[in-house]
């Protein structure tokens, strides 16, 4: 006899306030509902404030991406004041934001993400106990190397920056300060010990050995290869998920969405071997179309979303933050508006970045086996070779005579926006100044793409599109949805906010 249940779930292990309802026939999702439960004001507090202001505000929104959001706010002033930042001060901008992408990628697959290979559900599968040992919260042995490594790595942060989280030393036309070369020995010396870490523990090989890697076929020669490789976090990690499943869930609707990975030259592509804009390209892909980005494109949706109702879609420099809810509403079920680009839903993450960037392993992968939950993870987990990279070059010899800040002068009144990648995929800062203050704000994260509501066709969003299908064999411990909503590494704090307008 045919069974549905409607599921409502409250999901933990994302960072927010995220639920999930599912409408489940015969064990399969049909329909699924994605609600950040929180309200989001941010924009709201910057109406009325100096420019200058969103520099000291807004990287606050979030203490994991701080950097992101501090240099989005920075990029959108200085379109405004039509500044030129020095290369020095865009190559320290940089270094930080791949510091960032680092801690948050090896944190949240490890601590966030793999949890979930010891619940009950797999206790009969045969590298069960080996997860275990690895990845029990609190005192996994990979989770307690993960917290030790990344807690060093930050550091370079705050040697450039003052402090992390939440800096401040970005500002339109540059950085505050200019680092020594004492404080650059040290970061070097903190990459390295990094590095070290990275190719013995995650890669178990060295990163020029896995930039070899380029196709599905050399991935399996590669697992094959040594045992090092098999054994490493990366290796182990290809194996479970391929055997419990994870390479034949959470497809999406296969559009995907990025904003570039650094602000200026992709300072990585001399070790990669990789053409200058391949390890940041910004576009957006339809299946195997890959266009070129039009910020023009981009609209915000509020349709299923608890705000006043606007017609469509609304470019970020037309819409507003009004919050409306009455509880009565039943089309209406998160705070979190719902982005488009072309009115169509995209992902956004570094499965996006790899496509969108021309990745010939992540092509391989996704000609041989589609868009899955396995492939957005390992995008995550293997995205910090090449952010190693990076920041070696990033970290050379910087020129005595180097500049690091050039006079913006006063902000004028206009419009700009600041557009990156941030660690979870596309963030975006769009900006108003009228009268020498902030008139509008709207700021896009990441998971505001990927979690987004219905839209005004309802059309669900990426990671409610991304469920329909999954199998979830006990209802009661429904392990395969939270697979499929991690693999995104949702950010609700940075979507949706609280606040006391009284």
């Amino acid at each position: 006899m045919p069974q549905k249940n409607i599921v409502q779930l409250p999901m933990n292990r994302v960072e927010g306030d995220l639920e999930v309802r599912l409408d489940i026939n015969n064990g399969i999702v049909t329909d699924a509902w994605c609600s950040g439960i929180m309200y989001r004001g941010f924009e709201n507090i910057l109406i009325g404030r100096g420019p200058l202001d969103g520099l000291v505000i807004t990287p606050r929104i979030c203490g994991i991406c701080g950097t992101a959001h501090l240099m989005a706010a920075a990029q959108a002033l200085e379109m405004i004041s039509d500044v030129v930042v020095p290369p020095e001060a865009i190559r320290l901008r940089n270094l930080a934001l791949m510091v960032e992408k680092i801690q948050s990628d090896m944190r949240h697959g490890f601590l966030f993400f793999t949890p979930d290979f010891v619940n009950p559900r797999y206790k009969d599968e045969p590298l069960f106990e080996e997860a275990v040992r690895r990845y029990t919260p609190f005192k996994g042995e990979t989770v307690i190397q993960v917290i030790e490594h990344t807690k060093k790595i930050i550091e370079i942060i705050a040697i450039i920056g003052g402090q992390w989280p939440h800096s401040s030393y970005m500002v339109p036309g540059g950085v505050t300060a200019a680092p020594s070369s004492g404080e650059l020995l040290q970061c070097r010396y903190l990459l390295k010990r990094f590095k070290e870490w990275y190719e013995r523990r995650i890669l178990g090989c060295s990163v020029e050995r896995w930039f070899q890697v380029k196709s599905a076929s050399d991935l399996d020669n590669w697992l094959e290869e040594k045992e090092s490789h098999r054994d490493s976090e990366l290796g182990f990690y290809i194996r479970f998920a391929r055997e419990i499943g994870l390479d034949k869930i959470g497809q999406g609707h296969g559009n995907f969405i990025s904003f570039g990975l650094f602000e200026s030259i992709r300072c990585a592509a001399a070790t990669t071997g990789k053409a200058a804009n391949d390890l940041g390209a910004a576009g957006f892909a339809q299946g195997d179309l890959i266009m070129d980005l039009n910020p023009e494109n981009i609209t915000e949706h509020v349709s299923h979303s608890w705000f006043y109702d606007q017609p469509g879609g609304q470019h970020p420099f037309d819409s507003d933050t009004r919050p409306y809810a009455t509880g009565q509403e039943s089309q209406k079920y998160s705070w979190a508006k719902a982005p488009r680009y072309n009115n169509l839903p995209a992902e956004t993450g570094p499965l996006s970045e790899a496509i969108i960037s021309g990745d010939s392993l992540v092509k391989s992968l996704i000609q041989r086996d589609g868009p899955s939950v396995m492939l957005r993870e390992l995008a995550r987990l293997i995205r910090s070779a090449e952010l190693i990279a990076g920041m070696e070059l990033c970290l050379m010899r910087t020129p005595e005579d180097a500049v690091f800040y050039q006079p913006p002068g006063p902000i004028p009144d206009g419009r700009g926006f600041g557009l990156l990648d941030a660690t979870r995929g596309a963030l975006s800062h769009w900006v108003v100044i009228e009268d020498e203050k902030i008139k509008r704000y709207q700021i896009i994260t990441p998971t505001a793409w990927n979690a987004s509501p219905r839209d005004a066709g309802g059309t669900r969003g990426p990671c409610e599109e991304a469920l329909i299908g999954t199998t979830v064999q006990d209802i009661s411990n429904p392990v395969e949805v939270g697979h499929v909503i991690r693999s995104f590494d949702a950010c609700l704090f940075c979507t949706v906010h609280v606040i006391d307008l009284t």
